[in-house]
């Protein structure tokens, strides 16, 4: 099963976005999948359901940090090359979606979906692969 199917199934199974593409890669960066879920709970529905910044791409970036963070609490050393990578994977998304912003993904304003959550998930994913190499 690929990265995409594994997300996808997850999101079948009631996950929501950014739980569907973090828990995809539990394995890849050495967290519990239940850990990664409940650490993004709250990511849904664009971030704690205000319809912000899309869940797909807020589970994406979870994991930018925990692929990349040196993990040191008294002296943090890798933040900058984290928050490059993020800004890259943000970037990626939005070429391939046409936006960030769940509401404009969903076109709840517009009426006009520029990207379905499915999607957006397999989009998240692939921001995931091409940007962290998972």
């Amino acid at each position: 099963m690929t990265k995409k199917e594994l997300a996808i199934a997850n999101h079948d199974k009631k996950f929501n976005c950014a739980q569907a593409v973090a828990c995809a890669f539990a394995k890849e960066v050495g967290v519990d999948e239940k850990t990664l879920f409940q650490a993004t709970e709250g990511f849904g529905l664009g971030m704690g359901g205000t319809e912000a910044t899309c869940g797909a791409l807020s589970g994406a970036v979870m994991l930018a940090g925990f692929k990349n963070s040196d993990g040191k609490l008294d002296d943090p050393g890798t933040k900058a090359d984290t928050y490059k990578l993020s800004k890259e994977m943000v970037a990626r998304f939005q070429e391939k979606t046409g936006s960030t912003v769940c509401k404009e993904l969903k076109g709840i304003e517009t009426g006009k979906v520029l990207c379905s959550c499915p999607d957006c998930i397999r989009c998240g994913v692939e921001v995931v692969e091409e940007v962290l190499g998972l």
